[in-house]
């Protein structure tokens, strides 16, 4: 038997033999963020709306990379003399009025659920 099967076989065995020392104490789940309301269906609401915040957060961070991936080509094309700086900063002006009216639309859009 090789080393490493001695020492795997070791601790599989000290885990059966010392079941507590094997079971870490998990932390208890976290209320929604509205709360846990009065019924299981106003908990699963509650729940809903972090998903949907959580998803909203998840589009805009793909949205600033997006903004962040054609600015840095733009500036690899400043140097391949394809553009000009102005050309580098109509992106950066655009980008974050592209990102600032994503922002609004998730905050709207969470404000209605």
């Amino acid at each position: 038997m090789h080393q490493h099967a001695r020492i795997f076989l070791a601790f599989g065995m000290g885990g059966l033999m010392f079941p507590q020392l094997s079971f870490a104490a998990l932390p208890q789940p976290q209320a929604p963020s509205r709360g846990e309301g009065s019924n299981i269906l106003q908990t699963i609401q509650n729940w809903g709306f972090d998903g949907f915040m959580l998803i909203g957060l998840i589009v805009l961070g793909v949205m600033f990379l997006g903004v962040a991936w054609h600015a840095f080509g733009v500036y690899h094309e400043i140097h391949d003399g394809k553009k000009k700086w102005r050309d580098l900063g109509a992106t950066a002006t655009v980008g974050v009025g592209i990102l600032g009216v994503g922002i609004y639309l998730v905050t709207k859009a969470t404000g209605i659920l």
